[in-house]
């Protein structure tokens, strides 16, 4: 099973450290394929660099916006507009912002969580790359995975059951937003892990 290498580490954290010379706040993006690691790179910039971390998982749509035109809508699925709205929003602001976490299990807005500014900002999951969104970012990567790995991931990581959710729902949607999208191409750097 392959995982991020420091090779791959390496490159990532020179280019922020590149960046971090010559701007005051840097905004990094990183999506990608469901189970590819996301989340771990966020945290592994985490630990090398002081920054915060925004999980487009947070974002998910609230049952009330759940409509079949937004489901329908290519990267409808997440609340990007509440995202803008709430952190790129806070982040531009340099002060201290909150916002607000949805929790998947009560199917609404829970925790509030109160951030305060940091030079550098990961937002990372899927769809973390939205066109509403993209212009915001000072460096976007892109990690992707072969499906075989994916399905292997996912099964582990979430059980059968949500693994069920993902192949026939999930998966789907991201692979159509990726494509007409052209989200893959819109990155600074792209990792096979």
């Amino acid at each position: 099973m392959k995982r991020i290498t420091n090779d791959t580490l390496s490159i990532i954290f020179e280019r922020i450290d590149d960046l971090l010379k010559e701007r005051d706040t840097v905004n990094i993006a990183i999506d990608g394929n469901s189970g590819v690691g996301k989340s771990t790179l966020a945290n592994l910039i985490g630990e090398k660099f002081d920054s915060n971390i925004f999980h487009m998982d947070d974002f998910f749509l609230t049952p009330n916006l759940k409509t079949e035109e937004r489901l329908n809508e290519v990267g409808g699925n997440v609340d990007y507009v509440r995202f803008n709205d709430e952190v790129i929003s806070g982040i531009k602001s340099k002060e201290t912002f909150k916002y607000q976490l949805y929790n998947c299990k009560k199917l609404e807005l829970d925790d509030i969580v109160v951030i305060q500014p940091k030079r550098l900002n990961i937002i990372e999951g899927s769809y973390s790359m939205h066109p509403t969104l993209i212009k915001n970012y000072d460096l976007k990567i892109f990690l992707q995975i072969n499906e075989l790995e994916q399905i292997e991931r996912i099964l582990k990581r979430n059980g059968p059951v949500m693994l069920q959710k993902f192949i026939n729902e999930w998966i789907p949607k991201e692979n159509i937003y990726f494509e007409k999208m052209r989200i893959k191409e819109k990155a600074d750097l792209i990792f096979n892990i």
